[in-house]
């Protein structure tokens, strides 16, 4: 909402937020999908809207997703941004659609979101070695290692998909992914938009505040996701304990 009347010349292209490639700036579909956006995470913390709000806000994300960064993506499968862009998206409708939990979603609908999900991360992590110099860079000064820890970065993305795809200790491969996430929550991105590494224009820049979120959305998501995940062992331990006192 903030953002809605900002604008920026790309391709010969107008962009807003959120934009359709096939119409020039429109403020006010800004300010509607900010409603929605904002009526979707109220949705989200109370247990009797879960359900309805994860549906939305994954289907508004996998849509959003479909219509505006994979064309752009299509059109350079090269770039590295645009992938990024076409997968955060996807990652976070993934996880808002796993986010009720198996008993209230599809049975179709959870193992497709996983699939997606995994595939987001292994090209995080794919990416991660692909570009270890260039995403190094983004680390703060003070951080020694740079390339070493992209690469065990990359590791754990690979690491967490593979355990999430397979269904193979995803309570741990949901929060390891979480745990990276907020690391770099706390330690890049809040410290930019905070003006703390003295980036020029970072604290009012757009950009910045939109990598903030969807960084602590990739942190809270797979942090659900392993709640629910530890939920699950906690019945089914509490029901095996229960079956042999019956047996007794």
């Amino acid at each position: 909402m903030l953002c809605a009347r900002s604008s920026a010349e790309l391709s010969g292209q107008h962009i807003v937020i959120p934009v359709l490639p096939f119409l020039p700036p429109v403020p006010w579909l800004a300010y509607l999908f900010g409603g929605l956006w904002i009526a979707c995470g109220v949705g989200l913390l109370f247990e009797r809207t879960v359900p309805t709000a994860s549906l939305a806000l994954g289907s508004l994300l996998f849509l959003s997703t479909l219509i505006l960064e994979v064309p752009k993506y299509a059109a350079d499968p090269g770039n590295m941004e645009w992938r990024t862009g076409v997968f955060e998206g996807l990652a976070i409708g993934m996880l808002a659609w796993l986010l009720p939990g198996p008993r209230a979603t599809s049975s179709l609908l959870s193992q497709v979101s996983r699939y997606l999900l995994a595939l987001s991360f292994i090209v995080f992590g794919v990416d991660h070695f692909l570009a270890l110099a260039p995403i190094g860079t983004l680390i703060p000064g003070w951080i020694p290692w740079h390339v070493f820890w992209i690469a065990l970065f990359g590791a754990g993305f690979i690491a967490a998909g593979l355990s999430i795809a397979v269904n193979f200790l995803q309570l741990w491969g949901a929060f390891g992914i979480g745990l990276m996430f907020a690391t770099w929550v706390i330690t890049l991105h809040l410290p930019r938009v905070l003006g703390l590494y003295g980036i020029p224009g970072a604290p009012r820049n757009p950009a910045e505040w939109s990598s903030l979120s969807i960084a602590i959305a990739l942190w809270g998501g797979p942090w659900a996701l392993a709640g629910i995940a530890w939920r699950q062992r906690l019945v089914q331990h509490v029901d095996r304990n229960r079956e042999r006192n019956l047996g007794c």
